[in-house]
């Protein structure tokens, strides 16, 4: 589990990325490149979701 931003695994090398932290209660989202804009808010069930089905190219 990670409490700082990172970027996602996911954004490539490019620079339309996005960034997460994760924490006991699920995790934010953000845009790289808006950061002043806000971020969105998972609960673990909806981010453990999402990164499965990511893995499993679903």
């Amino acid at each position: 589990m990670q409490a700082e931003w990172h970027k996602s695994s996911y954004s490539g090398g490019t620079n339309d990325c996005v960034e997460a932290r994760e924490s006991a209660h699920g995790a934010d989202v953000r845009d790289t490149q808006h950061r002043e804009a806000g971020h969105l808010s998972f609960p673990t069930a909806e981010w453990t979701a999402l990164v499965g089905d990511l893995r499993t190219n679903r």
